[in-house]
């Protein structure tokens, strides 16, 4: 089975030096030595300010709601996982969608304005499989109308616009490390924010809001282990390599399929990608879908990143959003993932060809 990725696993003897050392110390959890290691470079590997391990991407949103202290509505995207939206919610906030750009798969920032409110409070868009958002026009919106920014970089591991980490955009950015991502923990996230007192409202979140015997804030347990920071201290320095390979297997896919009605994103020249998507747009839902189920015959498995488009689940009651309605439908995101064979880009490519 050809999955649309595969968790990296490092070489066992480079994960066992760290389980030696773990198992020796007896400390795996409770912010331990390797959690605090893994922090460190990772703040000088991406070039942030402040950064908190958690114990996923969702909980780290919930984080940037709580700490940015949210009510009433947030303007937010009806095209990324459902993880976006749902945090909203939990957080007994109101997701307001707005619609996505029609040559990009981001939020529209000129339909923002339209959508704001007496209560709203901030906005949410997601770096759409990394490729960033119009950061610019959202500050711009953001600023007139005195209104918060959290950005939801799951996607965007390494990314950089305009040669600086796209996790220094927004009041604060979260990110994913699940096993299915370019760099990964197992399981855990981040959150990220240049600002210290944010930063500091965060630390104490993640452990139930006290440190030692002063209780100081309300808090949960969001905290990641010594053993998934190992993971990620193993993974950290192969990550410029992850890269290359996945540009590799985008660029393979890109000229296998280039006859093909089929669109690609942009890759904008001020953006420092990290390839760990390859998206394609279908001409119409039945063209994607018979490509899908006859590559699913051929025990091959495309995902639909994303669909529904969020306005359409049917637990909340979503305003109409047409551009990602209908791009939802005609998505189809292909396998991409460290050491893919060159036989099977070529074989799902053939697939897809003879498909259209």
């Amino acid at each position: 089975m050809i999955n649309v990725t595969r968790t990296y696993l490092p070489p066992i003897d480079e994960f066992k030096e760290y389980l030696d050392k773990i198992w020796n110390s007896g400390w795996v959890t409770n912010q331990g030595p390797f959690v605090s290691e893994l922090e460190n470079r990772l703040i000088d590997f991406l070039g942030v300010n402040n950064l908190h391990l958690v114990s996923n991407g969702t909980i780290a949103i919930q984080f940037a709601i709580k700490a940015l202290e949210l009510e009433g509505e947030i303007i937010t995207t009806p095209y990324s996982y459902v993880a976006t939206t749902t945090s909203i919610i939990w957080e007994n906030c109101n997701p307001v969608f707005c619609d996505i750009e029609s040559n990009s798969f981001n939020l529209d920032p000129d339909n923002i304005e339209n959508l704001i409110t007496e209560n709203t409070s901030a906005i949410l868009a997601t770096h759409v499989y990394g490729l960033p958002c119009d950061v610019d026009k959202i500050k711009s919106i953001a600023d007139k109308h005195n209104l918060k920014v959290i950005y939801d970089g799951a996607h965007c591991f390494g990314v950089k616009l305009n040669g600086e980490s796209i996790f220094n955009h927004g009041d604060i950015s979260t990110v994913s490390f699940h096993a299915t991502k370019l760099f990964h923990t197992i399981e855990g996230g981040a959150v990220i924010t240049a600002d210290k007192n944010l930063s500091d409202k965060v630390y104490l979140f993640r452990a139930f809001g006290h440190l030692d015997d002063d209780y100081l804030s309300i808090g949960i347990n969001g905290r990641t282990s010594e053993l998934n920071a190992a993971m990620g201290l193993c993974n950290l320095k192969h990550v410029n390599d992850f890269i290359n390979e996945r540009k590799s297997v985008n660029m393979h896919y890109r000229e296998l399929l280039k006859e093909c009605p089929l669109v690609f994103p942009d890759i904008p020249d001020e953006v420092e990608y990290n390839y760990s998507y390859f998206p394609v747009l279908f001409e119409n839902e039945n063209a994607m879908l018979k490509a899908k189920h006859t590559l699913e015959k051929n025990h091959i498995c495309p995902r639909r990143y994303f669909f529904p488009s969020l306005n359409e689940l049917p637990y909340i009651k979503g305003n109409s959003c047409p551009v990602s309605e209908n791009k939802s439908r005609r998505v189809l995101c292909l396998p991409v993932y460290n050491m893919i064979q060159e036989d099977v880009i070529k074989k799902i490519s053939g697939i897809i060809s003879a498909c259209l």
